[in-house]
This record gives C-alpha cells, structure tokens and sequence, in this order.
C-alpha cells in the first residue's frame, strides 16, 4: 500500500523551531502562540510515527530524525522563497538607480527623462544625486554619471562630453556692465563660485583668469554656493557672473536666459564619464545606449 503523503502546513513551523532551537523563539518569529506551534510538531510526530525533537526547559533539540526532516523542510523553505520574490520582481516595474551630482541631475537629466519615459514607458528611473564623488558602499547604482577623468572610473567608462566652461550672466547684467568677450571686463565684477567640496576637480575661476592671463583677487561682492544649480539661479537673478559648463547649461543658453560673455577654457580629458554598474539589467542598459546617445 501506498505510503500516506504529509501534509505539508507543518514545513515551515519546523522550519523555525529546528532553527532558532525554541518553540517559544520559533512561535514568536511567526507571529503565532507557543501551544499553537508545540501542536503542529506533535501532530507532525503523530504522522511520521517517531519523535523529532528533544524537549527540554532551555530549548528544543533535534533527534536524527528530526535533523534530516529539518534539512528538507529548510531547503524547501528557501527554494519557495526564491521562488516567491522571482515572481514578486516578475510583477514589479522594472526600476534603474542613476548615481550623478547635483548639476547633472538638474540640467541635463531631468529635462530629458520624459523622453527616456516615452521610450520605455514600463522602466522607472530612480535619480540619486549627491554631492560625493562616487557612491558609497550602501548607494547602489545601475549606472553612475560622475564628473572627473578616464583615470578616476576606469577603461569601462565612457565620456559623455568634455570640460569646457566659460563666464555667463543674465542677458541685463551683460547689459547693464557693457560686457565683451574681453576677459579684463571681468576682473571687477562680482563672481559666483561653486563650492561644494574643498578639493574641486572642475575649473574654477581662478583657473580660468590664469588661462586668460589676467589677475584678479577675490572681491567683496563674490558670492559661494554649494550647489551649481544655485550658482546657475543667482546667475539668472543678476546677482554676477558664474561659470557655465558646456553640456549642462546648453538649455538656459539656447533660451536666452544667460549669455556667454568670455571665452572658453577646455580640458579634453576631464569632463562627465558614464559608468556601467557591475552587473547591468536590460532596463539599465537601455538607459545607458540612451544616455550615450543623447549625450
């Protein structure tokens, strides 16, 4: 005759006990009471026909048979487990974490990712800006937007355009200081710097008046922000003259709401880099071809 199949409401109880060694501790972890977990081993002992667990007032032992029951019921708990968060991710929209700093989330991805949205209308775009060079340990990404050099991310990156920066203001604070592209006009102007980190690896203003020849001390009506999207608005704003990066300014160009008024300074090398997380999904690469493209 037949052997009589288990039944199998019982697995992931014993799960529990064999593994936290308690009926209490295992009761608790489930959300159930202790005589409602020390029926369910019984019952399962009545079925098998041998006792699978050593009863004592610090805890619960398993016996020889209780251990090989124990080793197929933790297996198959944690296959349907698996099982069970594959089907759960089947169901999920499809999310891509992009890793960038503050100016590249403001300027260039999110007047854009309403295109991105058009094309792959079933994959979220989840934008984690920071001021940190690179994601710590506990900001996973599936594709990074870094600014600095081929030397700081790797032969696996690729560089969405290089660093070209040069002076911009409102079209009226051009206006009102009757300023050229003469570099010395700006020597005596109020200057908005971007300071968000004691060590820049971008050009400052510094930089670009050495390029031009031109001295220049710091004067008393500069202004320091710690985001570029706050020096890009106190630019609007007619508070001075900020340095405008190519690639992220393009828009408020094209509009007329600021105005070049200098000449560039350019380092190929250096500039905003794409990198790829470490293992990509399908979703993330198509954001990647996409980024790469409209880039």
């Amino acid at each position: 005759m037949s052997e009589a199949r288990l039944d199998l409401g019982w697995v992931r109880v014993f799960e529990a006990v064999g593994r936290r060694g308690s009926l209490t501790a295992a009761a608790h972890e489930l959300g159930l009471s202790q005589p409602a977990v020390s029926y369910t081993v019984r019952m399962l002992e009545q079925q098998l026909g041998t006792r699978l667990l050593e009863r004592g007032h610090r805890g619960s032992t398993l016996l020889p048979a209780g251990e090989r029951l124990h080793r197929a019921a933790s297996a198959a708990v944690a296959e349907l487990d698996a099982g069970a968060r594959a089907i759960r991710r089947m169901s999920r929209q499809p999310v891509v974490r992009l890793f960038t700093d503050y100016g590249f989330a403001s300027f260039w991805m999110m007047p854009r990712v309403a295109q991105f949205r058009r094309v792959r209308p079933d994959t979220e775009v989840h934008i984690i800006a920071s001021a940190a060079a690179d994601p710590g340990a506990d900001e996973a990404e599936d594709v990074a937007v870094l600014f600095g050099t081929r030397a700081d991310f790797g032969a696996g990156a690729t560089q969405l355009f290089e660093e070209r920066v040069f002076p911009v203001c409102s079209p009226h604070f051009a206006a009102r200081h009757g300023l050229s592209e003469d570099p010395r006009r700006l020597a005596n102007l109020p200057l908005l710097h971007l300071d968000s980190t004691p060590h820049p690896r971008w050009f400052a203003w510094r930089d670009w008046f050495a390029a031009m020849s031109v001295r220049r001390e710091p004067g008393p009506g500069d202004f320091s922000l710690n985001t570029y999207g706050l020096v890009v608005q106190a630019a609007i704003a007619d508070q001075g003259v900020a340095l405008g990066w190519a690639g992220l300014i393009d828009g408020a160009l094209a509009d007329g709401t600021l105005v070049a008024v200098g000449p560039p300074l350019a380092r190929p090398e250096s500039g905003y880099w794409l990198r790829p997380g470490p293992e990509p999904s399908g979703p993330a690469r198509e954001l990647i071809d996409w980024i790469i493209g409209e880039a």
